[in-house]
C-alpha cells in the first residue's frame, strides 16, 4: 500500500479542526485507512542517515497515511482533506467542469507518426490561472512522483511531464528523434546536451538512473517540442529546464504519454482534479486538443461522470445489514459517490466521479458502503451453513511421502518455483521450445526467467551449493511444476512432481532405484504390469546413455529414473557422478 506522507498542522488546517492522535487514527479507520506512523522528518533523517545527519531537520509532526494502492485520488493532501471532508458531510463533492476554448484559442499537441512507434499515446491539459505557495507546489511534484510509482509502474506505462506555460507556445508536437539529433538542457542543469549525454549523465543518478532502460535500446527518443522548437521534455526521462515550474507559475501545462493510453486518462485526470481547487475558477480544467497521426483528433482531459445501478438488497445482503435505500445513498454519497433512489426504491443510482477510477464493477460500490456503514457497526452472527474442512488428497498424499523419504535417509529441500531458461533446457540438453515452459514476460533476473517444468535443476543447484557437505548427499523434494496447456482457462497447468538425487563418489544407481520401489510399496502399486509398476529401458537428455529407465504405472509413464550424463553434472558445477529419479505422483491420488 502507498504511504502519503502529510504536515499534521497543514492537515487540520485543512480540516478546520484540530484531532488528537488517537481520534485521528479512529477518523482514518472510519474510512478505510490506516495511520500508519507519527513521526518528524528530524526522527526519519536519524533512522536513515543517523543523528549527525539530522542535525537542523525540521521537527514539524508528519503524518504517515497507508491509502489502498487503487485510491489514486488519496495520494495527496488535496484528496485526502476533500475525501474525509465529504465523509464527515462538510462539504458537498464539487463537479469537475472541463472548459474546451474558443476555435483557434486553445492549446494542440500533434503526435507524429514516429512517437507511436516509440511510445504510442499522449494526453495534456492546462491549469489556468492557478496559485501556488511552497506547500501547494511540494504537494504538487510529490503527487507525481506517487503516481509514478504506483499507477504508471514507474514510467513504463505513464510518464508525467509539467511545465509553466507562459515560457512556450503552441501548439507542441510529440515525436521522436534519434538521440544525436535531441539537444536540450534538462532540468536543474546548467548547460545543455545531447540525449545520449543526458543518458550517460544520469546513468549514476539515484533517482533517475531507474527509468533510463525504458529508452535507451531503441533508435528513436520520444521528445516534445513547442512552435519554436524549445523542447518541453524527453519522456519518460526529464523535463527540460526551460519550462520548469516555479511557485510563480501561473498556468501549468500537463502532458502524460506513454504505453497505456487508459492508465494516461486516469493519471491526467487525477492531476488536475486533485489541483483545479486552487485555480481562480475552482475546479475548472482547460482543455487540449490532441491530434492523431491519422488526423483524427480528441479532446483531453476527459473528466468523464458515469452512472452506475445497485440493487438496494444486494449491497444489505452482501455486507450483511438491513438499511433503508434512502441509508445506502446516503451512505454511498458520504464516499464520493453521489447517489440517490430511484424506481420505487427498486434501484440506487450511483454517479461516479472521474477521481474514482477504481470503482470498476458493483462490488466495488458495495465495498464502500461497507465502509461508510463501519465495519465495526455490522453485527457479527454465526454463519447459517456449516461445513468441515478437509485437507486435499492430493497435500495429504504429499505430507505422508515426505515423512517416510525423510525416514528413508533423504533430506528435504524446497527449491524456488522460478529459475532460468538454462536451468531448464540448456543445462539438461533440451530445447526450450520443447519443454513446454511459461515464461514470465518481464523477468527481474536472468535467474528466474520461466516456471519450472522439472525439479531435478533447483535439487542440482543445491547440491552444488553443499559441495562441502560429508558424501554422500541424498535429497528429494515433492513439489508442484508448470506446463503450458491451452485446454485450461490459463494456458497452463501445474503437476505435483516427486524427485529425488544421490550424490557421491559411485552414482548409486541402485540406491534410486530402491527408493522408487520403497516410494511404491509405500503407495500399495506391486511391482507387475497388469495392474502395477514396471521400468523399461530409455533414453533421455540429462542422462547417461545405457543408464536411464522410463517408470510406467496406472497405464501411463509417469517419470524417469537414471545415472546423470557427465554434460550435465558438469554445467551445474558438480564434479562426482550422480542418479536422480522424478515422478508425477498425481496418479496415485
Amino acid at each position: 500500500m502507498p504511504t502519503v506522507s502529510v504536515k499534521r498542522d497543514l492537515l487540520f488546517q485543512a480540516l478546520g479542526r484540530t484531532y488528537t492522535d488517537e481520534e485521528f487514527d479512529e477518523l482514518c479507520f472510519e474510512f478505510g485507512l490506516e495511520l500508519d506512523e507519527i513521526t518528524t522528518e528530524k526522527d526519519i533523517i536519524s533512522k536513515e542517515k543517523g543523528e549527525d545527519r539530522a542535525k537542523g531537520a525540521s521537527d514539524t509532526v508528519l503524518y504517515k497515511i497507508d491509502v489502498p494502492a487503487n485510491r489514486y485520488d488519496l495520494l495527496c493532501l488535496e484528496g485526502l482533506v476533500r475525501g474525509l471532508q465529504v465523509f464527515k458531510e462538510r462539504i458537498n463533492l464539487p463537479r469537475y467542469e472541463k472548459i474546451i476554448p474558443a476555435e483557434g484559442e486553445g492549446q494542440k499537441l500533434i503526435i507524429t507518426e514516429k512517437a507511436v512507434q516509440v511510445r504510442p499515446h499522449a494526453v495534456a491539459a492546462v491549469l489556468r490561472d492557478i496559485t501556488f505557495t511552497k506547500e501547494r507546489y511540494d504537494s504538487f511534484i510529490d503527487l507525481q512522483e506517487k503516481l509514478h510509482q504506483n499507477i504508471c509502474r514507474r514510467r513504463a506505462l505513464v510518464a508525467i511531464g509539467t511545465h509553466d506555460l507562459d515560457t512556450i507556445s503552441g501548439p507542441f508536437t510529440y515525436t521522436a528523434k534519434a538521440p544525436s539529433e535531441i539537444k536540450f538542457k534538462p532540468l536543474n542543469q546548467s548547460q545543455e546536451y545531447t540525449a545520449s549525454q543526458i543518458m550517460d549523465l544520469y546513468r549514476t543518478d539515484s533517482h533517475l538512473r531507474h527509468y533510463l532502460h525504458l529508452i535507451e535500446n531503441k533508435p528513436l527518443y520520444p521528445v516534445i517540442y513547442d512552435s519554436n522548437g524549445v523542447v518541453l521534455s524527453m519522456p519518460p526521462i526529464i523535463n527540460g529546464d526551460h519550462t520548469k515550474i516555479s511557485i510563480n507559475t501561473k498556468n501549468v501545462f500537463i502532458e502524460c504519454t506513454g504505453t497505456d493510453i487508459t492508465k494516461a486518462k486516469i493519471v491526467l485526470d487525477i492531476i488536475v482534479t486533485m489541483f483545479s481547487e486552487y485555480c481562480e475558477k475552482p475546479f475548472s480544467v482547460e482543455a487540449v486538443e490532441v491530434v492523431y497521426p491519422n488526423g483524427k483528433t480528441h479532446i483531453y482531459p476527459e473528466l468523464a461522470y458515469r452512472k452506475e445501478k445497485v440493487k438496494p438488497e444486494l449491497i444489505n445482503k452482501k455486507i450483511g445489514i438491513s438499511e433503508t435505500p434512502s441509508s445506502l445513498a446516503k451512505l454511498l454519497t458520504r464516499m464520493c459517490l453521489k447517489s440517490h433512489v430511484i424506481g420505487n426504491g427498486n434501484n440506487i443510482e450511483i454517479e461516479i466521479p472521474p477521481t474514482r477510477a477504481d470503482i470498476i464493477h458493483a462490488c466495488d460500490i458495495v465495498e464502500d458502503a461497507a465502509i461508510a456503514y463501519g465495519y465495526n457497526n455490522i453485527q457479527m452472527a454465526i454463519p447459517k451453513t456449516y461445513t468441515i474442512a478437509n485437507q486435499l488428497p492430493l497435500n495429504k498424499l504429499t505430507e505422508l511421502l515426505r515423512l517416510d523419504l525423510a525416514a528413508a535417509g533423504f533430506t528435504e529441500a524446497l527449491t524456488f518455483a522460478l529459475c532460468s531458461q538454462e536451468d531448464v533446457a540448456d543445462k539438461l540438453g533440451m530445447d526450450i521450445s520443447a519443454t513446454k515452459a511459461v515464461r514470465i514476460a518481464n523477468p527481474k533476473t536472468a535467474e528466474f526467467q520461466v516456471a519450472r517444468t522439472t525439479l531435478l535443476p533447483g535439487l542440482l543447484k543445491t547440491i552444488a551449493a553443499n559441495r562441502k557437505m560429508p558424501l554422500p548427499l541424498k535429497l528429494f523434494e515433492i513439489s508442484d511444476v508448470v506446463v503450458k496447456d491451452p485446454n485450461t482457462d490459463v494456458g497452463a497447468r501445474n503437476y505435483r512432481h516427486f524427485c529425488s538425487v544421490y550424490y557421491n563418489k559411485s552414482p548409486g544407481f541402485e540406491i534410486i532405484h530402491g527408493l522408487l520401489d520403497r516410494v511404491m510399496q509405500l503407495l500399495e502399486v506391486p511391482p507387475n504390469e497388469e495392474n502395477g509398476y514396471t521400468i523399461k529401458a530409455a533414453e533421455g537428455s540429462a542422462f547417461f546413455p545405457g543408464r536411464c529407465a522410463e517408470v510406467f504405472a496406472k497405464g501411463q509413464s509417469i517419470g524417469k529414473l537414471g545415472v546423470l550424463h557427465p554434460d550435465v553434472i558438469t554445467k551445474f558445477e558438480l564434479t562426482m557422478p550422480c542418479s536422480a529419479l522424478e515422478i508425477n505422483i498425481e496418479p496415485f491420488v
